[in-house]
């Protein structure tokens, strides 16, 4: 009993040595199994702690790619900004550079334009003092040729004030008595202006003269050697003489016939000096004209009041039309749309 035959190899063992072998087994499997298990934990742990390792350096990673992924957009809108704050200087630059070349330009077209209103001012005056120049010397000449021609009569300058006369003739006969006055202007132009006769005319009554004569080297229209325009004598200069020599001696026979009229009444003397008067004469005149200006005006409205009386009579006439027209389509379709009546004049206080 204390001896036990192995199955196996048909030994026999003492019962103790098995149980102890048995045992030591047991303790060998047991301590295995806890040393596997052992293992396994430590195992487990090592691979979560790899896998705590490899999350945390997946974040890492992910961290650092996403903050490299910032950074390279950090840079890149870094080198946008750079490259459009280059742009913008590069822009800024250029638009000052045309700015400046734009005012550069400016400016010198700005002194071309000075210069050419210089040069045109000169020009002008150049001109103008050409043709005073002109006027002058023609002033000059046809006042010695009259001063030579009529011995006896007075040329004096005009008075200040009176800018449309050049030089003032008194006529006089061989006793030195005066017979009247005669305004003298000449004109070197290239234009004929009418407006030299009113200048003219009004010059002559403010110095109360006889007669004016406006020497010209363009005449109006028609004019060949003289003619009366306005009340004013215009000539060229080869008929200034002549036609002074008419005027000077009808206005000394004017003044030989009122000197040779007798009154014994002084009142009626006096009246016939103040009617005969050059004075009473240039008044009347100066009436005449603003009679004719007012009859041209008065003439000018009735021609404009006729155009619009007549523009109202074919628009009334044309609306009558149209109504009538109208009203008679609608009887077409309506026959029983009653005729229109003719409408009642009524009488307006003024009898119309």
């Amino acid at each position: 009993m204390d001896t036990i035959i192995c199955p196996h190899c048909k030994k026999s063992f003492e019962l103790s040595q098995v149980i102890i072998h048995a045992l030591q087994e047991a303790a060998e499997l047991k301590q295995k199994a806890v040393f596997e298990k052992e293992k396994a934990g430590i195992q487990l742990k090592a691979e979560e702690k790899i896998k705590k390792e490899l999350e945390l350096r997946k974040s890492t990673n992910q961290k650092l790619e996403n903050q490299l992924i910032s950074l390279k957009k950090a840079q890149e809108e870094n080198e946008r900004k750079r490259k459009e704050e280059s742009e913008k200087i590069k822009l800024d630059a250029q638009k000052k550079a045309e700015e400046d070349q734009r005012l550069k330009l400016r400016e010198k077209d700005l002194q071309l334009e000075q210069a050419r209103k210089v040069n045109d001012e000169l020009k002008r005056k150049l001109d103008e003092g050409s043709q005073q120049r002109q006027g002058e010397a023609m002033e000059l000449d046809l006042e010695e040729n009259l001063a030579s021609t009529f011995r006896y009569d007075e040329f004096l300058p005009v008075p200040k004030g009176i800018t449309g006369g050049d030089i003032i003739q008194i006529v006089r006969n061989k006793f030195g008595s005066t017979a009247g006055s005669i305004l003298w202007e000449a004109k070197r132009s290239k234009t004929w202006s009418k407006l030299w006769l009113i200048k003219l005319r009004e010059d002559m009554r403010k110095i109360d003269a006889n007669d004016c004569i406006l020497v010209s080297d363009v005449l109006p229209p028609n004019v060949k050697v003289y003619e009366r325009i306005d009340n004013v004598w215009v000539t060229s200069y080869a008929y200034a003489l002549p036609l002074a020599s008419v005027l000077r001696d009808g206005l000394i026979k004017v003044a030989i016939a009122k000197s040779s009229a007798s009154h014994t009444d002084e009142e009626l003397r006096g009246l016939y000096r103040l009617i005969t008067s050059e004075s009473f004469k240039n008044k009347f005149e100066a009436r005449n004209e603003t009679i004719r200006n007012m009859k041209l005006g008065l003439e000018s409205d009735e021609r404009a009041m006729d155009r619009i009386f007549k523009r109202r009579k074919v628009e009334i006439e044309k609306l009558e039309r149209n109504n009538n027209q109208l009203y008679s389509e609608l009887q077409a379709h309506v026959p029983s749309l009653l005729p229109l009546k003719e409408p009642e004049m009524i009488e307006l206080e003024s009898g119309e």
